[in-house]
C-alpha cells in the first residue's frame, strides 16, 4: 500500500467518524485540517475524540502505525480556530495499556492551542474546562458522544 493510499484510507476512517476533512498530509507527522461543526470560541473536546478514535481504531486494527498527529481545526477554509497535537508515543502507550483514556485525552488537552484573534483566548486557561476529550474510548466503533443520542428501543426492539 502506498503512502498516497494510506492516507486515503485515513481520511475516509476520519469521514465515517463525522470530521469534515479539508487537508490531511499522511506523513509523519500526519498533518490534519478539519472543518468544525462547532464554529464557536473553543474547540470541540467531542470533536477531537472523534478524531482520535478513528486513528485508534485504525491503529488498533493494523491499519494505520501511529505518527504524531498535528491538527488544525478551522471555522471555514482560512479561519484557524484551534490547533492540537497528538504525540505517536502516546498512541502506543494507550494501546499498551500504559496510560488510561483520561491520561490520553488530557495530554492532548494540554496541546490544544486557540486562534490569537479569539476573544475568549486570553482568560481561558485549559483547566478551566473538563481535562477529557469527550467521546475518546477504545473500546467501541463510535465515540460515547454519539452513542448517547442514539434513539432508545421500545420493549418490543423497535425505535420510536
Amino acid at each position: 500500500m502506498t503512502g498516497d493510499e494510506r492516507t486515503s484510507d485515513v481520511e475516509s476512517a476520519l469521514r465515517s467518524y463525522g470530521v469534515n476533512v479539508e487537508r490531511i498530509d499522511g506523513a509523519d507527522p500526519l498533518e490534519l485540517t478539519y472543518m468544525t461543526a462547532f464554529p464557536g470560541r473553543e474547540v470541540h473536546h467531542g470533536e477531537i475524540g472523534r478524531v482520535l478514535n478513528a486513528l485508534i481504531h485504525r491503529a488498533e486494527a493494523d491499519a494505520w502505525d501511529p505518527v504524531a498527529v498535528d491538527a488544525t481545526v478551522v471555522r471555514s477554509p482560512g479561519d484557524v480556530l484551534g490547533t492540537w497535537r497528538a504525540e505517536a508515543a502516546w498512541f502506543d502507550a494507550l494501546s499498551a495499556y500504559e496510560i488510561s483514556e483520561t491520561e490520553f485525552s488530557t495530554r492532548v488537552l494540554e496541546t490544544l492551542t486557540h486562534a490569537p484573534d479569539d476573544p475568549g483566548d486570553a482568560d481561558r486557561d485549559v483547566g478551566d474546562t473538563d481535562n477529557e476529550i469527550e467521546g475518546v474510548d477504545r473500546e467501541t466503533d463510535n465515540t460515547t458522544e454519539n452513542a448517547r443520542h442514539e434513539p432508545a428501543e421500545t420493549e418490543h426492539g423497535e425505535q420510536p
